[in-house]
């Protein structure tokens, strides 16, 4: 079939398997373009790991250090009629790219937040790997059901104690407007911190530390996002932020248990991205094409393989790693400086509907969503006929 983007709201319903290629061959072109990267992972389970800053993660470990990777996703596979989701290309396209420089590589599809799906994953590490020196906690889910009491919990993208009103850019009406978001309740806040917190993250690591399937001194990191104070009412003092501050206590806990296996685990926080979540989230849209203006004319603006390839070389298996007081690896810092964040505010306070394309770089914000699905990528024949079916 001939495929061309379908695009619905903040998500885009297709995806393009060539286009997904070649934006996964593009990541492993510049890890492996890298200088030695030294000693690092060899044995890594990416729990996330199809799309965005997870898929980022595998591809260095794997194509920067040689490492084993087992990933687990929830994407949906390509039929006749119908593509699969760009997370099953961009793991088939993994995979394939995997196999040529005969480096281990399986990905488990399911719902990450089971017990069943936690035992496959023991079950492979056992059979095919050897104990994980790395797990990467990378993933972005509007709802989870809790695996023991069998109740699903909905996050919600709301902020805390009082109603905020901000600028906002809609894309499917190209309109810049002021939108009022109302509190958030108890309730909603208790489910957003069951979805977006650590409760599943510690789970694994008990999981995985209970069946003997870790290394001593393993590490594991979480990705979250921060940001300043533009973005502090729907990500800090909001639902998101509450689920934030609990993954903090997840890696406090996880380092308190399992003492003989000496678990080094850190949140890490990383800089805004166009991704499938933050996609969905209000304000992010208008914030993230501010700065990719201002960090492209700063020459400091990276995308998800350049943030990633630093957090291993810099932070997880680096001498000197960023942290902050919360002791979280902070990867953020060429986009939260004050310098930077006051050119951004300054763009903030100007922007209007009707000079939001000369003030931002939607159209760079727009090509990397088109990206994320396989789409808008140079040297890609979007009028050729390709075939959908895709497996690993």
């Amino acid at each position: 079939m001939i495929i061309k983007p379908k695009v619905r709201g903040f998500i885009c319903t297709n995806a393009h398997p060539v286009g997904c290629k070649t934006s996964v061959a593009e990541q492993i072109d510049y890890v492996r373009q890298q200088n030695d990267l030294g000693d690092g992972p060899k044995n890594v389970l990416v729990i996330g790991s199809s799309t965005g800053y997870g898929l980022a993660s595998r591809i260095t470990a794997a194509f920067g250090y040689g490492a084993k990777t087992l990933g687990v996703c929830f994407e949906k596979a390509p039929t006749e009629r119908k593509t699969g989701t760009a997370g099953w290309y961009n793991t088939a396209a993994f995979h394939e790219f995997a196999a040529e420089q005969d480096l281990y590589a399986e990905t488990l599809n399911g719902d990450a937040f089971s017990h069943e799906l936690k035992n496959q994953a023991i079950e492979k590490i056992k059979q095919q790997m050897g104990k994980v020196d790395l797990v990467i906690y990378s993933l972005a889910s509007p709802r989870r059901t809790e695996p023991n009491s069998g109740v699903t919990y909905k996050s919600t993208l709301k902020p805390v104690g009082q109603a905020y009103t901000t600028k906002t850019y809609d894309t499917d009406k190209d309109k810049v407007h002021d939108i009022t978001l109302e509190p958030a309740t108890d309730e909603e806040i208790r489910d957003t911190i069951k979805v977006m917190g650590g409760e599943d993250w510690e789970m694994w690591l008990s999981a995985l530390a209970e069946a003997d399937v870790l290394a001593e001194d393993v590490k594991t990191t979480a990705y979250t996002y921060i940001g300043k104070e533009l973005t502090w009412p729907i990500y800090g003092q909001a639902t998101i932020g509450k689920a934030k501050e609990d993954l903090d206590r997840a890696a406090a806990a996880i380092m308190g248990k399992h003492p003989q296996l000496r678990i080094d685990a850190h949140v890490s926080s990383l800089k805004a991205l166009v991704t499938q979540a933050s996609s969905a989230i209000p304000v992010m849209p208008l914030y993230i094409s501010l700065i990719y203006k201002v960090m492209k004319e700063e020459g400091t603006h990276e995308g998800c393989i350049e943030q990633i390839k630093g957090l291993f070389n810099q932070c997880l298996y680096g001498d000197t790693p960023t942290l902050d007081e919360a002791n979280r690896y902070r990867m953020d810092g060429k986009e939260t400086n004050d310098a930077t964040q006051a050119k951004i505010k300054a763009l903030w306070d100007e922007v209007t509907q009707e000079n939001f394309h000369q003030l931002s770089d939607y159209a760079g914000y727009h090509h990397e969503f088109l990206k994320l699905f396989g789409f808008d990528i140079k040297g890609v024949d979007y009028e050729a006929d390709v075939d959908p079916q895709a497996s690993w």
